[in-house]
């Protein structure tokens, strides 16, 4: 069990998953640069937290911006969007009569991706809410902005402890003080942060001949 102190940002499985250095400049170390991609991706979040934080329609609770968290997995976030669905078994919610079952929905400014980050990050979601409503979640959804659709994502026992290992690994690399490095690869091209993160410059060479290079002095 973790405390308040040791809590990782939920969201950033997402940066985990499409890259551990990404992840390591932003929450190791502090660094971050806003580009077209952040920026519209910020607008959306936005818009799906906008408005009344929580309402009813019929058998349905929605909950928007919801603070979730996880002592097990040392985690704390937010949640986009969770419907509470009337159901015979489930989560028992304070002024709400009967049982309610979790529904998850998170929100993302473009289409569905060639690597599992949005999933990882709704899984994610729904085991602290799982661990927080003593309840099962077996599925949430992901809303695509671009294509104006949810895609619904199980939260198979694969995926589950794939959750899991990362933030363990996350855990570590925060404990350590240490930004891993990865090989160059063309998703390197759609992060923001690549002008600081020079991805290729890897190679070994004297530090004095580095230092006349950038400085354009003479070895």
């Amino acid at each position: 069990m973790y405390h308040d102190e040791d809590l990782l940002m939920l969201s950033g499985i997402q940066h985990f998953a499409f890259c551990r250095r990404q992840w390591a400049l932003i929450h190791v170390e502090g660094q971050w640069q806003e580009n077209l991609r952040t920026t519209l991706g910020h607008i959306v979040h936005v818009k799906a937290h906008d408005g009344t934080q929580t309402e009813s329609r019929g058998d349905t609770i929605i909950t928007r911006g919801l603070r979730v968290t996880s002592y097990k997995m040392g985690v704390t976030g937010q949640c986009d969007v969770v419907e509470f669905h009337r159901a015979v078994r489930g989560a028992v919610l304070e002024k709400h009569d009967g049982y309610w079952q979790p529904y998850p929905i998170e929100y993302k400014k473009g289409k569905p991706k060639d690597y599992p980050a949005d999933e990882l990050q709704l899984c994610a979601e729904a085991m602290c809410l799982e661990e927080m409503l003593c309840c099962e979640i077996p599925e949430g959804a992901l809303f695509y902005a671009e294509i104006h659709r949810r895609v619904t994502v199980t939260m198979t026992a694969e995926l589950r402890q794939s959750v899991r290992d990362m933030f363990t690994e996350m855990h570590r690399y925060l404990q350590e003080g240490r930004t891993p490095r990865v090989k160059p690869h063309k998703h390197c091209n759609a992060c923001s942060l690549k002008p600081i993160c020079l991805p290729g410059n890897y190679k070994q060479q004297d530090v004095g001949a580095y230092y006349c290079a950038a400085l354009g002095g003479e070895d």
